[in-house]
């Protein structure tokens, strides 16, 4: 049993960019299915697709190269497990002074730190990309 989904597939797509793969397969979630959205919406990835297998279904995702170069430079998880990071709207976090995304669950969904400013709301970080 997986302690984290969100780590694990954090891990999965930094590994995948690191060896260079053109994709790579993840265990399907909303959660997940809605945090590698945002990925393309912003332009990290190229494409994602979901693919039923009877069970939780997988989850592919396409990576993105710029002359040879991952275009994720960073990405990392912010709220764990063992310890939680919750945010007020008006503590938002920027990340590299609004060069990346932080990626944020708030009882609305899951939204880019941008969207929830735009909202008002806050919630829990879930990590960091760049």
């Amino acid at each position: 049993m997986m302690t984290d989904p969100i780590a694990d597939l954090f891990t999965r797509i930094r590994n995948g960019q690191m060896v260079r793969h053109p994709r790579v397969d993840v265990p399907g979630s909303k959660m997940k299915n809605r945090i590698v959205e945002i990925l393309k919406d912003e332009g990290y990835i190229k494409n994602f697709r979901h693919y039923e297998d009877g069970k939780q279904g997988i989850l592919r995702v396409y990576l993105k190269y710029q002359n040879e170069e991952p275009v994720i430079r960073g990405i990392r998880r912010i709220s764990k497990p063992g310890r939680r990071q919750y945010v007020k709207r008006d503590t938002i976090p920027k990340v590299l002074n609004g060069l990346g995304v932080a990626i944020v669950s708030t009882s609305s969904g899951v939204f880019t730190d941008e969207q929830c400013r735009e909202k008002g709301v806050g919630g829990e970080v879930l990590g960091y990309i760049w």
